[in-house]
């Protein structure tokens, strides 16, 4: 078995790669879940209800404050376009929230009974899982 080492121009290629990666999921989970907390903050209950069974369950305040949050959380992981230092903490906490969010969400959906919801909320959270280990610090 043979080893190969990567010049310096390869890494640096490597590492833009990764970076250009990681910055398209953390579009695209931001683009999820401001448009998933829009229509919770925006739709009318029945609506709600209609698309997904727990807002049922749950009281218009939490749904609606859910919904804040969701918008809030994914503002956070777009922080580091203002400032790298100030943004990356930012960023990392974010990514925790979305993807204990979506964790627990993954859960009251397939035991709801939504299994495609299901299905998409572990997607978010691999992608969220992802976002966090390629952002860590010293990573």
């Amino acid at each position: 078995m043979t080893t190969q080492t990567l010049t310096p121009a390869q890494l640096k290629l490597c590492a833009t790669y990764r970076n250009l990666g990681l910055w398209t999921l953390q579009g695209w989970l931001a683009m999820f879940f401001i448009a998933a907390g829009y229509a919770k903050l925006t739709e009318p209950m029945d609506n709600l209800i209609a698309l997904m069974s727990w807002p049922a369950m749950a009281s218009d305040g939490f749904v609606r404050g859910l919904g804040g949050l969701e918008v809030g959380l994914a503002l956070g992981l777009l922080a580091p376009l203002v400032s790298w230092r100030i943004g990356r903490p930012v960023l990392l906490v974010s990514t925790v929230g979305l993807a204990t969010l979506a964790a627990v969400m993954a859960g009251v959906h397939a035991i709801g009974g939504e299994w495609g919801l299901a299905v998409v909320n572990l997607i978010l959270l691999s992608m969220t899982g992802a976002v966090l280990i390629g952002r860590r610090p010293n990573a």
